[in-house]
């Protein structure tokens, strides 16, 4: 079977919240699918938080203040949500090991979000940014000073009735695309604190992208971004089913 062309784009379902993607995981047993979409504010942890001491009752504090936390499968650190951040993320199936396909799906999603973030003249690397939320090596950042935009991090499922082999893979990304870095920092630290936890976030360690353009470009930028996106996954091919077995590095998340 040819490899497929283009990313299958569906719409998260209007209640999904930040977990709109594991929609994704179904699908994309079958053939290579994409969503972006926006979520209400909120915090969204991985696991490893919800197995913290006090949990539940940090919880149950933060959604009475009107800041839900959600528990996403994937791996990372806690990231915010809310308007002005986009969400991207891609789902396929492949043949082989995850660790061997892991770092190069992490380096699939960066670049397709590098090539739409150059239609605006921003240009990117991937990177950590110590003191950044959420911190890893597939960040995408702007430098001078590097500054965190784009936070990454992935999740596999084997897939139920196919070859041991077979797994779906799901790669995230969080786009700060017109947000308040200071904001976001401090919700992120709030749950640090509330939790007993010593990490503490900079908020000059992330920047908004808006911020990046002359000022007359900035209110439409969410809506131009998001286009340009679909737009870029309509054209940029899925990664290929199965990839030459390489050294595997391990997850940066």
């Amino acid at each position: 079977m040819p490899d497929p062309v283009a990313y299958r784009q569906l719409d998260a379902p209007p209640d999904a919240g930040p977990l709109a993607d594991e929609i994704l995981l179904a699908p994309a047993a079958h053939e290579p699918v994409a969503c972006l979409w926006r979520a209400p504010p909120g915090l969204v942890v991985p696991r490893t938080y919800a197995a913290r001491a006090g949990f539940a009752r940090v919880q149950a504090s933060f959604a009475a203040r009107g800041c839900p936390i959600h528990v996403r499968q994937s791996g990372g650190g806690v990231v915010p949500q809310g308007p002005g951040i986009l969400n991207l993320s891609l789902a396929q199936a492949f043949t082989g090991r995850p660790l061997d396909h892991s770092e190069i799906l992490y380096r699939h999603l960066c670049a397709l979000i590098s090539d739409a973030l150059a239609a605006f003249d921003i240009e990117t690397r991937t990177q950590a940014v110590e003191g950044s939320f959420c911190d890893g090596r597939y960040n995408l950042a702007v430098p001078a000073p590097d500054r965190k935009i784009v936070g990454t991090a992935q999740v596999w499922r084997r897939i139920p009735g196919q070859a041991p082999d077979r797994h779906v893979g799901l790669v995230h990304a969080l786009i700060l695309a017109q947000c308040d870095p200071v904001e976001l920092t401090a919700r992120a630290n709030a749950l640090e604190t509330a939790l007993g936890a010593t990490r503490r976030y900079e908020a000059d360690r992330i920047a908004s992208l808006d911020s990046l353009l002359p000022p007359d470009q900035r209110p439409a930028f969410p809506d131009a971004l998001e286009a340009r996106l679909r737009e870029t996954l309509r054209t940029r091919p899925p990664l290929p089913d199965a990839m030459p077995v390489r050294t595997p590095t391990g997850y940066s998340k």
